[in-house]
């Protein structure tokens, strides 16, 4: 179950959404959300999910692999379903003693699950396509504005990729203790809930003492590289916007525009 979650890992593949100016994908990830959040009919969620379907065949992604991502988030879906048809008040369609199920509760269970997917299934786009050095350089750049307020802009781009990029490695540690774990015993598929948080305790703890080793590791060795922050850095590579990012900008673009149109329209 571990191994299936997706956020932060990077698919390298040779597509035009990974060739990308990585500020397009950061910029049209984040109007992708706030579209999301607008949207409150069924209907709009057809273009999104067009758009969806568009970009992950643009970026040769394959779609198993990336609905693989949900497997670790079943739980809050079925939640948030169950919590919405039992909680929300309106026309009664069916009730034990005093749980009752209503329409409303029920219509919008599935739609706050269906915006979940897409959040989770949109989002995931961009740690997959754009490598963590590309994905630096693009939080780097978009907050160079900030500088003249004293925004420290490449720390914090650091910090914020490093904080993804440890995702993974965190993930297989975690995998590496549990198998270690119940090998001397532990039990984490107990049916009972004490129990099972019990157990997490032998887990948590030397996750917890490896993360800070971890972290400070890779203090020592960029310390060792001299590394001081964003002051006086050059880079190899600089990132410029081409023809092909105006005509993804232009995309977003449009579909921004469509999703508020036909949202004001229903």
């Amino acid at each position: 179950m571990i191994k299936d979650i997706t956020i932060g890992q990077y698919y390298p593949t040779n597509s035009i959404v990974h060739k990308l100016d990585p500020r397009v994908k950061i910029i049209g990830t984040f109007l992708f959300m706030i579209s999301l959040f607008i949207i409150n009919s069924f209907r709009t969620y057809i273009w999104v999910l067009m758009f969806l379907i568009f970009s992950l065949r643009l970026s040769k992604i394959p779609v198993r692999y990336v609905l693989k991502g949900l497997r670790p988030l079943l739980f809050i879906l079925i939640f948030t379903l169950v919590i919405n048809a039992f909680m929300t008040p309106g026309e009664v369609i069916y009730s034990i003693k005093t749980v009752t199920i209503t329409k409303e509760g029920l219509t919008q269970g599935v739609f706050m699950v269906i915006r979940l997917i897409f959040l989770i299934t949109g989002t995931s786009l961009l740690t997959l396509a754009t490598s963590p050095i590309e994905l630096t350089d693009g939080i780097e750049k978009l907050l160079d504005p900030f500088k003249k307020i004293k925004v420290p802009s490449h720390e914090l781009a650091m910090m914020m990729t490093i904080a993804l990029r440890f995702i993974p490695t965190l993930l297989d540690e975690t995998d590496k203790i549990m198998k270690a774990q119940m090998a001397r015993g532990a039990d984490f598929e107990s049916k009972n809930f004490l129990n099972r948080a019990k157990s997490l305790i032998p887990l948590l703890v030397p996750l917890f003492i490896s993360s800070f080793r971890r972290a400070d590791e890779l203090a020592m060795a960029m310390e060792a590289r001299c590394y001081r922050g964003g002051e006086n850095r050059t880079k190899m590579k600089q990132i410029k916007l081409g023809k092909k990012d105006y005509i993804a900008f232009s995309i977003l673009a449009l579909y921004f525009i469509i999703v508020i149109a036909f949202q004001l329209r229903w």
